[in-house]
């Protein structure tokens, strides 16, 4: 009775945690979507200073991760050191900044489409520069993927979705989307470098340090100069405070968000994070065609299953591999 008591908690946390990750990016992503094309006004202007989301993020997270090492921290000393993340901080402002101007030219279920494929500079990286060879099934997974984005990008986008966007430019919308994914997987690299180093670094400590930093380069960026982009987002935002509530949720569910993906990977390890945090991401694509206004035509419904199929696979073989190491560990 205690087993099965103590699986249905399990579960349960489970349970929560998915709707917890759901809830909170699903609906982030609806903010960051309407930020981005809503027009404000009787004038109809459109808040264009997108990197001032990276900031405002940067900020609470900061505050957020403050807050929750004070409450749960347990004094003990060893984390890496603050200055540490200072390499890690720029391409984690950079990245992101990206990602968040694609927005100005391609929509948001393209965007999350292309952010979806970050396998593919990985293994391209992989193969070029360190002569990684991968098996077949893997590059199955990278073909799909490749396949359904660039298929996706190469039909025609309605003319609906068009007229919601501020600067419409599928390359220069997916371009800034790849480079996205190059400065992340730079960004997680030194993460792992740092947690390598400092093995008693918490995940709060991790997430105070690169928010930090996030901070400082992100103000330097928005308010360095007179005519700084970020004195007219602080402009647009006492003009019209229904961007800038908007805002503020948006960075709130970023901090929920990253609770729960924290408690998932402590509790059921990164592959059911993965397999959450994916999953997610189909059904923002699905919410935003239904209930945003970006319909999408059959094609372009093939692509993002072609391109789903492909990271689905992957976690399959990702829970194969580890399903093969826990009998090796059982054996010996």
């Amino acid at each position: 009775m205690e087993a099965h008591g103590g699986g249905l908690r399990r579960i349960l946390l489970l349970a929560f945690c998915v709707a917890g990750i759901w809830s909170a990016y699903i609906y982030q992503g609806v903010l960051q979507e309407n930020v981005s094309t809503k027009r404000f006004g009787p004038n109809g202007e459109r808040f264009e200073q997108l990197a001032f989301l990276n900031l405002a993020q940067s900020v609470v997270c900061l505050v957020w991760s403050f807050i929750m090492i004070k409450i749960w921290s347990s004094g003990n000393s060893g984390g890496a050191p603050w200055w540490s993340y200072w390499s890690a901080g720029i391409t984690n402002t950079i990245g992101p900044a990206m990602g968040i101007e694609a927005l100005k030219y391609i929509s948001y279920p393209a965007q999350v489409l292309a952010k979806s494929s970050k396998m593919i500079p990985v293994m391209l990286m992989g193969t070029l520069v360190y002569g990684i060879r991968y098996s077949l099934p893997e590059y199955i997974c990278t073909f799909l993927v490749a396949g359904g984005v660039s298929t996706f990008a190469l039909l025609k986008t309605s003319s609906k979705t068009i007229s919601k966007l501020a600067h419409p430019n599928a390359p220069l919308g997916y371009g800034l989307c790849f480079l996205n994914l190059a400065f992340d997987g730079f960004t997680n690299a030194t993460q792992d470098s740092i947690k390598g180093r400092y093995p008693k670094t918490s995940a709060w400590g991790i997430m105070l340090g690169m928010n930090l930093w996030g901070t400082i380069y992100n103000f330097i960026y928005m308010f360095g100069w007179p005519h700084a982009s970020g004195f007219e987002a602080v402009r647009f935002c006492k003009q019209y405070p229904e961007a800038a509530w908007d805002i503020f949720l948006y960075c709130c569910c970023g901090a929920v968000g990253q609770n729960f993906i924290f408690l998932t990977i402590s509790r059921f390890g990164s592959l059911a994070n993965t397999t959450i945090t994916t999953t997610r991401k189909f059904v923002s694509i699905v919410i935003s065609s239904v209930l945003s206004g970006n319909p999408l035509s059959t094609k372009q419904w093939g692509c993002v299953f072609m391109v789903f199929s492909g990271l689905s696979y992957q976690i399959y073989l990702k829970w194969e591999k580890l399903q093969r190491l826990q009998k090796k560990r059982k054996a010996m």
